[in-house]
């Protein structure tokens, strides 16, 4: 059997391109002791792999140079010389960007009708994709920044900016569920700006390409923003710190606005603001609070097979389309989680 995998070749200046890249055939691993092989399934694109790819010191090993790239996995294990995972379960991993990979069962989460989950969840009311996105990194991610990041409580106003994506959707509905009293969403196109509000239940939302942010926020919210949830930067940021009401608190999940610059991007111009609202920024990683994960799983894992919590997820088919999938990420051609099927 041949394994087809993706090698990042140069470190990109600016967008990437093609020819940083290359799709590779290699040997099908055999795992060691202790390790799976696990034939891949669904794969992961996410904005923060392009972090990834540059050599800067970050919160992050840098990809190496002629090697496989990693990311998010859920596939089937094929072989097993591990404790507790069998032939057949199905596992979540961080070995993606190939379509077999040799994990260490301690790196592998069974996901499934065979995990053991603190909540049962139905595997037939949630696809196995589910578990990259809604019931994964991104929906942790979106928990962890609004209620412990950002210290939502209820009768909150929410400004959500990249909302239409897999992270800030789920924040908005969250919000909405935990008895925020506005959700406001701020996508790239006018369809995005229907789905937040006819399918996700936002209460307003706008298309940032449409005019100004600052006047779009401040028309959406004309009595101000207690908290937000910052997938953007840029206009945005300075847009919310505008917006921000006494005490409001800004979670940065992500700026994918300056992801691609070659020159540092100028800060928000009206940060003495914060002086008068006593407002606070904080940035955070999903990676830190892992520890919400059982917490998360109970609450939100009812809400997605009930269809309380609405998800979309844009799927690219075969491993060949998983670099031009990472690139619309960046493009923002996806709606929800994008996830590239094998």
């Amino acid at each position: 059997m041949i394994n087809r995998e993706w090698h990042l070749l140069s470190r990109p200046v600016g967008w990437p391109k093609p020819e940083d890249f290359a799709l590779v055939e290699a040997p099908v691993p055999t795992p060691g002791e202790g390790q799976v092989l696990v034939r891949n399934k669904y794969l992961s694109v996410d904005p923060y792999m392009r972090g990834r790819m540059s050599a800067a010191k970050s919160y992050a090993a840098p990809f190496e140079l002629g090697k496989v790239m990693q990311g998010g996995a859920v596939g089937e294990v094929i072989e097993s010389n591990a404790e507790g995972i069998a032939v057949g379960d199905h596992v979540l991993h961080f070995f993606g960007w190939r379509e077999y990979a040799a994990v260490d069962a301690k790196n592998a989460v069974k996901v499934g009708p065979t995990a053991v989950p603190a909540v049962t969840v139905d595997p037939e009311a949630v696809p196995l994709s589910a578990y990259l996105g809604v019931l994964g990194m991104t929906g942790l991610t979106a928990y962890a920044g609004l209620l412990r990041t950002a210290s939502f409580k209820e009768g909150d106003v929410v400004f959500v900016s990249g909302a239409a994506g897999a992270v800030g959707s789920q924040v908005g509905q969250i919000a909405k569920l935990k008895g925020a009293s506005r959700v406001i969403g701020s996508a790239g196109s006018d369809e995005k700006v229907k789905l937040l509000v006819e399918e996700y239940g936002f209460d307003a939302a706008f298309n940032y390409k449409n005019g100004p942010v600052d006047e779009q926020l401040r028309q959406a919210a004309p009595d101000g923003v207690d908290v937000y949830f910052d997938n953007v930067g840029g206009d945005h940021l300075e847009a919310a710190i505008g917006s921000l009401n006494q005490g409001g608190r800004i979670a940065v999940c992500g700026m994918i606005s300056v992801y691609n610059n070659t020159e540092p991007a100028p800060g928000p111009r009206n940060l003495a603001r914060l002086i008068q609202t006593r407002g606070r920024i904080e940035g955070f990683l999903v990676g830190d609070h892992y520890d919400l994960q059982p917490q998360f799983v109970q609450e939100v894992g009812p809400w997605v097979a009930s269809g309380a919590l609405k998800y979309r997820e844009t799927v690219v088919e075969g491993i060949e389309n998983n670099l031009e999938a990472f690139l619309g990420v960046l493009r923002g051609d996806n709606i929800g989680k994008m996830v590239v099927k094998l």
